[in-house]
């Protein structure tokens, strides 16, 4: 059939990968590779045939086509189409190799400003960069991108558990400073869909649940230690104690010097 195969015990290599855009129309040459393809459209629309199916990939949308298949183009692509492109050999293991073997989903959509857009994107860069280690992560990140395709559908149901993922994130580096591209590196999603997702599950925004958390630091550091207000801001993040207990203030009504005198009142 024409499924695309991962298996964890082969090393995907990949021979080419880059980003294309049509400078006039054109239709999907004919051809039978040796090779498996991935495309990843980010404007306009890709029509390619593959074993007799006809396919429309259009933004937002990957589809991979398998290496011994005849694929060619019915249809013309459009002048400014857009895509991302990989060319790679993942030959299955024979079975003494062992390993698990994962179907990857033929087509994929929705994918427009999520994780799996911003591995293609990153791994592009990569892979063109002058870095030193290229020559040894490329193709494990690679099958990085092709397990979280493989895993895609089993990790979108749990999506709703996101908000709590990113929640628990921001507890353990309450700390550091609130950072949107560290996000991003943590989830392997854009910001705008975190943040998007988090409001509508909690209805306050991640910024915002930063802050309360850092303030319930606070508040327990206020209680239970002798440290100075100025320590104590240190402590959660805040390099300048004046604004701490500005920020103190606006989560509280009192500064941080009030509330600890009001906290031992009721000893």
């Amino acid at each position: 059939m024409n499924e695309v195969i991962l298996n964890s015990a082969v090393m995907p290599v990949v021979t080419d990968c880059g980003l294309l855009a049509a400078a006039e129309p054109f239709y999907h040459m004919d051809r039978t590779s040796d090779y498996d393809v991935l495309i990843y459209v980010t404007e306009g629309a890709i029509y390619v045939t593959e074993d007799g199916i006809d396919y429309e990939i259009n933004p937002g949308e990957l589809l991979f086509l398998k290496h011994g298949l005849r694929h060619f183009g019915k249809r013309e692509i459009r002048r400014g189409t857009t895509w991302y492109f990989f060319h790679y050999r993942a030959d299955i293991a024979p079975s003494d190799a062992g390993g698990v073997g994962f179907v990857v989903p033929k087509k994929l959509k929705g994918l427009r400003g999520g994780g799996i857009e911003m591995l293609i994107k990153n791994y592009i860069d990569f892979f063109w960069s002058e870095d030193e280690r290229r020559p040894l992560f490329a193709n494990s990140r690679f099958y990085e991108l092709l397990a979280r395709i493989a895993v895609y559908k089993t990790e979108e149901k749990s999506a709703d558990s996101l908000a709590e993922q990113i929640s628990a994130y921001l507890r353990e580096n309450y700390s550091a400073p609130f950072s949107a591209s560290a996000l991003e590196s943590e989830f392997f999603l854009s910001y705008k869909h975190m943040a998007a997702v988090y409001k509508r599950e909690r209805g306050i925004t991640m910024q915002q649940y930063h802050t309360r958390f850092r303030m319930s630091v606070a508040c327990r550091l206020l209680k239970s230690t002798l440290m100075s207000i100025g320590e104590i801001a240190a402590a959660i993040g805040y390099k300048d104690a004046l604004y701490f207990s500005k920020c103190f203030r606006a989560a509280h009504g009192v500064s941080p010097s009030e509330y600890r005198k009001s906290s031992r009142s009721y000893l």
